[in-house]
């Protein structure tokens, strides 16, 4: 099932993050580019003190122990969220407070 998924990702293109059983390591915001055999291939960039590193690595299939991906986020505090125009009412999140019992 595991493997099912990993394929349909790397057609997504979308960022994961990806458990190495392994080597006990998460490689964290990467993209699947390319799955040959039971090679995958992933992208990703860390930062190291004052530079950026781009890095393109091949692990096995069997390897992959766990694929995680960011469904959606919302900013902490008082910021408003960014809503499209054509967002449905009913889709909208509605922010409450104290003054607004609505």
């Amino acid at each position: 099932m595991l493997h099912r998924k990993i394929y349909q990702l790397c057609g997504d293109g979308r960022e994961v993050c990806v458990f190495l059983r392994d080597q006990q390591r998460w490689i964290e915001r990467a993209r699947i580019i390319d799955i040959e055999g039971d090679l995958v291939t992933l992208r990703y960039e860390t930062e190291e003190e004052d530079e950026v590193c781009s890095w393109e690595e091949m692990v096995r299939l069997e390897s992959i122990g766990a694929v995680t991906q960011k469904l959606a986020s919302v900013p902490r505090g008082n910021a408003e969220p960014l809503v499209s125009e054509d967002c449905p009412e009913a889709e909208r999140i509605r922010r409450y407070t104290d003054s607004n019992p609505d």
